[in-house]
C-alpha cells in the first residue's frame, strides 16, 4: 500500500485528469444524449476496459517496451492524433452538432457500445505515458510490493474515472435539456469542443517520444 499522503495527492491528480475535457468526455457525452443513459454506461464500461488494460500493462512493465520501440510508439501516436482530428471535424464541419444536441442516431448494438469506448481510450498513447511517468513518483519501495501499489493506486484512477465519467453519463441528458433552447450556447460549445480537440490532435502529433 502505497503512503497515505501519496495516495491522496495521485487521487487529486487524476481527479484534475479526468475533469479535462477529451475524446472519451465527448464520445460518453454524445452516445448518452442519443441512445439514452444505458447506452452511456455499456461505452463508459469499455472505457474503464481501456483504463485496467493500459494499468496492468504499466504494472507489469509490458507498455515500456512499446516506448522503446519507436515505430509501435509513433504509429500508437498518429492513430491517437488522427482518431482526434475525426472527432474535432465531427464538430467544426459545417452543419456538424455539439455532443450535447439531441439528435437521432441509429442505435448500436451493446457489443458496438463496449468497443467503441475501448477505442477510445486505446487510440490515446497518453493513457500510456501517464502511467509510466506518474505512477513511479508515488511508489516507495519501503512501503512494500511495487507491483501492489501500482496496481491500487491505478485502480484508484480507474474508480475515480467511472465515478466522474459516470455521473456526466446521467447527467448528459439534462444538460441537453438545458441548451435545447440555447442554440448560441451549443454552437459556442461546438467550436470549443472542436478547437480543443484539435489543438490536442496537433500537439500529440508532432510530440515526439522523449
Amino acid at each position: 500500500m502505497p503512503q497515505s499522503s501519496h495516495w491522496l495527492t495521485f487521487a487529486l491528480l487524476a481527479l484534475g485528469m479526468v475533469l479535462t475535457p477529451g475524446p472519451n468526455m465527448a464520445y460518453l457525452l454524445s452516445r448518452s444524449i442519443c441512445q439514452g443513459r444505458r447506452a452511456g454506461m455499456i461505452s463508459l464500461l469499455g472505457v474503464g476496459t481501456g483504463f485496467l488494460c493500459y494499468m496492468l500493462c504499466a504494472a507489469l512493465g509490458i507498455t515500456a517496451l512499446l516506448l522503446t520501440v519507436p515505430l509501435a510508439y509513433d504509429a500508437l501516436r498518429l492513430a491517437g492524433a488522427g482518431y482526434l482530428l475525426y472527432l474535432a471535424w465531427q464538430a467544426l464541419k459545417p452543419g456538424g452538432r455539439s455532443p450535447f444536441e439531441v439528435r437521432q442516431l441509429e442505435a448500436d448494438s451493446p457489443r458496438k457500445l463496449f468497443a467503441m469506448g475501448l477505442l477510445t481510450n486505446l487510440l490515446n498513447p497518453k493513457v500510456a505515458v501517464m502511467y509510466l511517468s506518474l505512477l513511479p513518483q508515488f511508489i516507495s519501495p519501503q512501503q512494500g510490493s511495487v507491483l501492489g501499489q501500482s496496481l491500487w493506486l491505478g485502480l484508484t484512477q480507474i474508480a475515480i474515472s467511472l465515478l466522474v465519467n459516470g455521473m456526466l453519463v446521467l447527467l448528459a441528458g439534462r444538460a441537453a435539456a438545458f441548451l435545447a433552447g440555447r442554440p448560441l450556447f451549443l454552437r459556442l460549445q461546438r467550436w470549443l469542443m472542436g478547437g480543443v480537440l484539435a489543438l490536442m490532435a496537433v500537439h500529440l502529433a508532432r510530440q515526439g517520444r522523449g
